[in-house]
């Protein structure tokens, strides 16, 4: 079935409305913000081992425990059906889950029928060389990859298990198949701090925009957070001495606040959750790999979809939690590093959740 553009009739497609249900359009959380970007872990399990993210020997979940490529899509059809208009597929690395192509080209009928503004992906870099050219396919426009920095033997220090080489091979093959890359960078004290000039110019060079982010608390990691923090204020404030860095209202429906970088001609992204709460307009949840959904996530509420998607194929059930489930959604996160007793402010790592 790969590279057939409608690979979605493996999963019997549901139309705009889930079977069995008259849908209303929007979902408003208690604070009227209207919901409309969802992001799905469809795996917990990574090639790569960042030192900012996850202990090097992980358990990860039984292979059982996650959902069915069907079961993701028909997940992600109701929201649809609900007023979601973008969806991001993410990890752990989506892209080392098996078949996983299956659900980007069944998703695809979403972006061919209208009722979908965008579906894209976050991505270690290390497989988009192979899949490159056949998410493209899929409808896919943009992805955005994770690189820390341009020095290999730091890069491998960083992912542990990564090679710089390989994720730049496949950047340049997601260039080349007509994808618009987006770089994400999380920045780490005494690490690449002193990097990410050279890392924006890169960016400028190659057409990517660039995206910082501060390193989040959540879940045990073998270092000390508080070693990591570096507060992107002050990057900020660093890189205004060598560019111009001029506002944008540039939005891409996630957290991230843009300026201009007049050098360049590119976009400079800043993801603050600790030196500056994004929580105002927050129009996000996040689904896992086993249908757990998280409203927020920096908070441990969650609402369990897996249980009523089995339960009735008509989706009423699932209809009924997702509503249940975004009247709770907090208005905003308590994002904050523990540095009296080293401990994350969230127990669950960033691939349990998705990244």
């Amino acid at each position: 079935m790969r590279g057939n553009p409608d690979a979605g009739n493996l999963y019997n497609p549901r139309e705009t409305k889930p079977h069995g249900c008259l849908v209303e359009a929007m979902l408003i959380d208690p604070f009227q913000r209207a919901i409309s970007y969802l992001r799905v872990s469809v795996t917990d399990r990574c090639d790569f081992r960042c030192v900012y993210c996850m202990s090097e020997h992980m358990t990860f979940l039984p292979k059982a425990e996650l959902l069915t490529l069907e079961e993701l899509d028909r997940l992600c059809s109701a929201f649809v059906a609900l007023g979601v208009r973008k969806l991001r597929i993410t990890g752990g690395e989506p892209l080392v889950r098996r078949d996983i192509m299956t659900l980007f080209h069944a998703l695809g009928r979403h972006l061919r029928s209208g009722t979908l503004d965008e579906l894209t992906l976050t991505t270690n870099g290390s497989q988009l060389a192979r899949y490159a050219a056949e998410l493209k396919g899929a409808g896919v426009r943009r992805v955005n990859v994770s690189v820390d920095t341009l020095d290999p033997a730091k890069f491998t220090a960083i992912t542990r298990w990564g090679k710089l080489d390989r994720v730049l091979e496949g950047i340049s093959a997601a260039k080349a198949a007509g994808l618009k890359v987006k770089i994400n960078a999380v920045a780490l004290k005494g690490v690449n701090e002193d990097e990410i000039e050279d890392l924006l110019r890169w960016c400028g060079e190659r057409g990517h925009d660039l995206t910082l982010i501060e390193t989040m608390p959540l879940g045990e990691i073998d270092q000390d957070r508080t070693d990591q923090y570096l507060p992107l204020s002050l990057v900020r404030a660093r890189l205004a001495r060598r560019f111009t860095l001029d506002d944008s209202d540039h939005r891409t429906g996630g957290p991230a606040r843009y300026v201009t970088v007049r050098e360049t001609g590119g976009r400079l992204g800043f993801i603050t959750p600790l030196t500056h709460n994004f929580c105002e307009s927050c129009n996000r949840v996040r689904l896992t790999c086993t249908g757990t959904l998280y409203m927020c996530l920096g908070q441990e509420d969650a609402a369990d979809l897996r249980a009523p998607l089995r339960a009735d194929p008509g989706d009423a059930q699932l209809i009924e939690a997702i509503r249940e489930a975004i009247a709770r959604k907090p208005k905003g996160h308590d994002f904050v590093i523990d540095r009296r007793h080293n401990r994350p402010a969230v127990s669950r790592h960033m691939s349990v959740t998705g990244g």
